[in-house]
């Protein structure tokens, strides 16, 4: 996929959030969501929960671990979720990467993905959400223009 601006993957969204049934799971603008200027820090970090919204955002260790890297004044840590069928199929459709939440920024600009990964089941989840943000798969294949993938979990 085309790396898109933040303005066009906002007009895009405009039109796509129509056609998805939940589209409060793709909006952000939580009570408490932190959002830090992207140029005024030096690392950005995408916290990425492999599983819909509905599923992830109560996820506590995910919570603190946002709360930890934006308290850090040159770190700016971001959420993004896996998207239900129905937006997938949007986003490949309308040839839009997956995003973040807080600045709708595309997660191949991030330099740092961090997947919480609490179940077995989700783990193919995470190739998928590589592979709609334009990703490569193998790390092999990845260079300095990608961000550095790296995953925990219980």
């Amino acid at each position: 996929m085309d790396e898109l601006q933040k303005s066009t993957i906002d007009s895009r969204l405009e039109s796509i959030l129509f056609q998805v049934e939940k589209p409060g799971r793709y909006v952000g603008g939580e009570h408490n969501q932190v959002r830090k200027p992207w140029d005024s820090v030096e690392t950005h970090v995408a916290l990425v929960f492999p599983d819909i919204y509905d599923l992830g955002q109560p996820n506590l260790g995910l919570a603190i671990l946002y709360d930890i890297l934006n308290q850090q004044p040159e770190v700016l840590a971001e959420r993004a979720f896996a998207p239900w069928v129905d937006m997938e199929a949007q986003l490949r459709e309308n040839a839009v990467p997956l995003f973040s939440l807080e600045s709708k920024t595309p997660l191949n600009r991030f330099d740092i993905l961090g997947f919480t990964l609490p179940y077995e089941l989700i783990y193919t989840n995470v190739l998928n959400i590589l592979d709609l943000a334009g990703i490569p798969l193998l790390a092999s294949e990845r260079g300095a223009e990608h961000p550095l993938v790296i995953a925990g979990g219980q």
